[in-house]
């Protein structure tokens, strides 16, 4: 029996904003939390909201900690299978950030039922099926809602050895920074609105957002990595910022050595730039540096939303070669050393 034709259909059409792109601004998320009571903090619960880390841990026992997160969004490509595993793997990229492995998600699932059609639908589910069991994980239930837009995502569990949990924080001066995927994908996905992506770019695409983050469990196990995290919705400085910030630290980003996505330069000159990016800028601009010659697509570069995207990792200069292994061996051909942490106040300089 031939596969379901679905091409017809442009989720993208469905939703405002798309992947991670459509994340509440960081200041925006800032103001909204701050009038939230603190919630109780159990001496067991080890990693909580204080650095706005990748996921939640508490503590079993001295050797067990279990590591819980959730997330969700609305299409960011048109094809249903892609847009299922794309947020299924943006959703487990959080556990992997903490150096921990998975062990079930949960499905989290709003669908405008009266617009799409079931088969549709059933293939998103598919997509994040088919990457979780990829993952080695079962999807062990979940949750649906008839929404407006379309929305796919999970709620991730992992469990780690509190040894080998890595924070966002715990960076220290003279670290590298590695970055572990290309920059680009909130570029490509305005493009995709814009139907100026080509096939090859598409798959580019795709291979990018859907390549789990599986380098964190064996980066876990390094002591020389002081600190983890992955770059979503914020963009790499915005994520930067949050390590600086939650590190007392400075960073500098050699602009030259970040990976890119073949056409990411290309679209931020032309200006296929999502809302996101002038959204974050917005926000954590003022903590950032940015050297005469960086243009300003250079800029929508930095702050380009990415859904899926890459570990960030800080580690001794002399863990360099073992980090970039640990990348290679796992298939990530494109991570690099970025840039490096430095004695000052929490903030970026880009050159």
């Amino acid at each position: 029996m031939n596969a379901p034709d679905h091409s017809a259909i442009r989720l993208t059409q469905f939703a405002h904003g798309g992947g991670c792109g459509c994340k509440i601004a960081p200041a925006v998320l800032q103001d909204f939390l701050s009038g939230v009571p603190a919630s109780l903090v159990p001496p067991d619960l080890l990693v909580g909201t204080e650095t706005s880390d990748d996921a939640a841990v508490y503590r079993l026992n001295d050797h067990q900690a279990i590591v819980a997160t959730t997330d969700f969004f609305t299409p960011i490509v048109d094809d249903p299978h892609d847009f299922g595993a794309i947020a299924a793997t943006n959703a487990l990229s959080d556990i992997y950030a903490m150096g921990a492995t998975p062990l079930f998600a949960l499905a989290l699932v709003g669908m405008p039922v009266d617009k799409l059609p079931g088969g549709a639908i059933r293939a998103i589910l598919a997509g994040g099926s088919e990457v979780c069991r990829r993952a080695g994980i079962p999807i062990a239930g979940g949750h649906t809602i008839d929404s407006a837009e379309p929305i796919y995502g999970l709620a991730a569990i992992g469990v780690v050895d509190p040894a080998r949990l890595k924070r966002n924080g715990g960076a220290r001066p003279g670290d590298l920074l590695v970055l572990g995927k290309p920059l680009g994908i909130g570029l490509y996905s305005a493009a995709i609105k814009r139907d100026r992506l080509a096939e090859d770019g598409y798959r580019d695409m795709i291979a990018c957002t859907t390549q789990l983050n599986t380098p964190g469990v064996a980066l876990g196990g390094l002591p020389g990595v002081h600190a983890l995290t992955d770059v979503t919705g914020f963009g790499l400085l915005g994520h930067l910022l949050e390590m600086c910030q939650a590190s007392e630290l400075a960073a500098r980003i050699d602009f030259g050595a970040v990976p890119k996505l073949p056409l990411a330069a290309a679209f931020a000159r032309d200006g296929s730039v999502t809302g996101a990016s002038g959204r974050n800028w917005a926000s954590y601009g003022h903590s950032v540096t940015l050297a005469p010659a960086i243009a300003r697509s250079e800029r929508d570069l930095l702050t380009d939303p990415q859904t899926s995207g890459g570990l960030l990792v800080a580690c001794a200069a002399d863990e360099r070669s073992e980090v970039l292994e640990i990348f290679a061996r796992e298939g990530f051909a494109e991570a690099r050393v970025i840039g490096r942490f430095d004695r000052g106040v929490p903030g970026i300089h880009v050159s």
